[in-house]
């Protein structure tokens, strides 16, 4: 298997693969999480002045896995110009359309950035508004919009928070290219120039 791997690449469930013991890996990960989110001088090296730049990414795969047609949510968030946390995982639910999709994966981004500020802010670090950039203006449309239409009034109502934290004031919402969006380099499979670009970005 390359990195990055191919565009056309199929991935379904591996019935011979060796079994592995989740909940022994649960706990390696959750320590190091703990661990990395307790300790910022593990986690990055401390500079007041970087920690001040903080901002998230998210995007989506609308309909990517061919199994079940789940979409995919990936979010990384930035502090300075250091990659301190990420996140791919599928989707619970199935999306109806690329924004729907978009959406909720920006509403995991906005989890995870307030989540970090509400950490970090135990440091006695403060923040203003965290920008939270995404390539689809459809879904920040469907954020900055208080009323629900009959396109979007399916969305689960746990991912209108996104919502509520943009109208008072806690998150922005900025409009990237998908070119710009670093989170792609996780998420779609991209031609290697492209890839190495958006890796660029991260480090």
């Amino acid at each position: 298997m390359t990195t990055p791997m191919s565009i056309n690449t199929a991935l379904d469930a591996d019935e011979d693969g060796e079994e592995v013991d989740q909940k022994e890996f649960r706990g390696m990960i959750g320590s190091l999480l703990y661990l990395t989110a307790t300790r910022l001088d593990i986690q990055f090296a401390a500079s007041p002045r970087l920690l001040t730049v903080k901002r998230g990414f998210s995007d989506a795969d609308h309909a990517g896995c061919r199994i079940d047609r789940k979409s995919t949510s990936g979010t990384c968030q930035l502090i300075g110009t250091s990659l301190v946390s990420w996140s791919f995982r599928k989707q619970a639910s199935v999306s109806l359309s690329t924004t729907e999709a978009e959406y909720i994966a920006a509403a995991s981004c906005c989890s995870q950035l307030l989540w970090m500020k509400a950490t970090l802010s135990d440091f006695g670090l403060k923040f203003g508004k965290i920008p939270l950039l995404v390539d689809s203006t459809s879904a920040i449309s469907v954020a900055k919009n208080p009323v629900l239409h009959s396109r979007t009034k399916h969305i689960d109502v746990r991912f209108h928070f996104l919502r509520d934290h943009y109208e008072k004031g806690g998150i922005e919402l900025i409009h990237v290219t998908c070119w710009r969006c670093v989170d792609n380099a996780l998420i779609n499979g991209e031609i290697e120039s492209q890839w190495t670009g958006l890796i660029a970005l991260l480090v």
